[in-house]
């Protein structure tokens, strides 16, 4: 086994614990991402607020994507409930 096999042997659980991570605070970890998006562009005065609204949106798209990583279509998610008909 190589170098490369054992580090990927040895992060397999990590990832894993990440994915779950993600699945189960998705949401909370992208207001964690706005709020230190908008701490750095404050202390930066807006000079980078273009490169910090990219890596901010490469963020949260990662975390969708961790979130979504090992779901069959359809299982999970966010779902809109049934709509049932007006009773008369």
């Amino acid at each position: 086994m190589g170098l490369f096999d054992n580090v990927k042997a040895a992060l397999g659980p990590a990832k894993d614990k990440v994915t779950d991570l993600a699945r189960q605070h998705g949401d909370k970890v992208q207001g964690g991402i706005d709020k230190a998006a908008h701490v750095v562009d404050e202390r930066t005065k807006g000079k980078y607020t273009d490169k910090i609204h990219a890596g901010t949106d490469k963020a949260k798209e990662a975390v969708d994507r961790l979130g979504q990583e090992g779901r069959k279509p359809g299982e999970g998610g966010p779902q809109t409930p049934p709509q049932t008909p007006p009773q008369s």
